[in-house]
């Protein structure tokens, strides 16, 4: 009888063919490349000659024609060998998803086999100083000055501005018939007049910077506006979605690094005549950390096939759950190869304590662990909601 399978032999394939490309860059190099305040050109861009970076999207603009469950393996790998690429959660996964289902022909033809070959990129912009996750607050708008649109407004914590070609906005025009603002995206070209950014200085040792940014009456032409003006939401949450499995397969990725690098000290570092890891106290915690990434990585698996299979509703509550389950997994492992090396475990050669502050951002970003209690105990239970 033939067992079940999880992944395809194709994805096992991805996996150790992304994995192997991982490893001849890894940790040092993603040190190296923080340290000198520069960004990973090198391997985004062989990520990208190879066809990793645009797996989701469409064959004929140039992607693999896959979908979310393969960009994620692509992530996942990356990190798992110290190396992973955070602008993969929002380029070819947030806008480049939005643009392939929703963007025009000139829309899909000038950015898709950019954002799929790693040419170019595109970054996202919804946080704003007094609209975190209640984008109903958003307060940058776009009103229509003949045929074009005008921006104005503010964004913050918005990654890689500073190398990407342009930023998807998430921004608010008036809807004539009602009156009320809804929500619709624009692609802002990063030299557009009165589109301005300012690096936030972060305490994550991370080579993608963060970014405040200003729209001063940005002018753009009505072909700026990605798909329907009236269905802004609908296209909103099919980029948000993969941004969270994405998210998951970051965390994931970081937590398999750390667990490695702890499981290989605690077989090899000898007190008292023996490996530490022959110790419960050692090794029942870094199993259970297993265990939790192991679970953790089944609920991303299951988002990323509802979303591909086109199942919005479905695929949110399981990307929010993933998202969730990844945060505190990439926590806990982290912590627990942290107290495996003791003093060791702060000392750069290990590359472990700078995973502390990142692992947290799995945890905050980009939707809050309590957001995500919310959103559960709200739309999966049916309680009374709260917000």
């Amino acid at each position: 009888m033939s067992h079940a399978v999880i992944e395809s032999e194709e994805h096992r394939a991805l996996r150790s063919a992304v994995a192997a490309l991982g490893a001849r860059y890894g940790r040092s190099y993603m040190d190296t490349v923080v340290r000198e305040g520069k960004h990973p050109e090198e391997l985004w861009a062989e990520a990208g000659k190879l066809g990793y970076l645009g797996v989701n999207l469409p064959e004929e603009y140039g992607g693999g024609g896959g979908g979310i469950v393969e960009l994620s393996i692509v992530l996942e790998e990356l990190g798992a060998a110290g190396c992973p690429l955070l602008l993969m959660v929002v380029s070819p996964a947030i806008c480049g998803t939005v643009i392939a289902r929703f963007g025009t022909e000139e829309q899909k033809r000038a950015w898709l086999p950019g954002l799929a070959d790693g040419s170019r990129t595109m970054a996202f912009g919804i946080t704003e100083p007094d609209a975190g996750s209640n984008s109903h607050r958003i307060t940058t708008t776009a009103r229509r000055d003949g045929d074009d649109w005008v921006l104005t407004g503010r964004k913050v914590f918005i990654s890689g501005v500073d190398v990407a070609d342009a930023t998807m906005i998430v921004g608010r025009t008036e809807d004539a018939r009602t009156g009320k603002l809804k929500p619709c995206l624009f692609i802002v070209d990063r030299e557009t007049p009165g589109f301005g950014y300012r690096q936030i200085p972060m305490e994550v040792a991370a080579a993608e910077k963060q970014f405040e940014l200003t729209l001063d009456e940005v002018r753009l032409p009505a072909d700026a506006l990605v798909g329907d003006e009236d269905a802004g939401l609908l296209q909103l949450f099919a980029g948000l979605n993969p941004e969270r499995i994405m998210t998951a397969a970051f965390g994931l990725g970081m937590a398999r690094f750390a667990l490695a690098r702890a499981v290989d000290y605690a077989k090899t570092r000898e007190v008292w005549k023996s490996p530490i890891g022959a110790h419960q106290a050692i090794a029942h915690p870094l199993a259970q950390s297993h265990i939790e990434v192991e679970l953790a990585r089944l609920m991303m698996q299951k988002a990323a096939v509802l979303y591909d299979s086109g199942d919005d509703m479905a695929a949110g509550e399981a990307a929010n759950m993933a998202k969730y389950a990844a945060g505190e997994a990439t926590v806990k492992a982290v912590d627990q190869a942290v107290h495996t090396l003791g003093g060791n475990g702060l000392a750069s050669e290990y590359g472990l304590a700078s995973l502390i502050t990142g692992a947290r951002v799995v945890r905050i970003a980009p939707v809050s662990r309590e957001m995500i209690l919310n959103f559960v105990s709200h739309t999966t239970l049916g309680l009374p909601k709260s917000y």
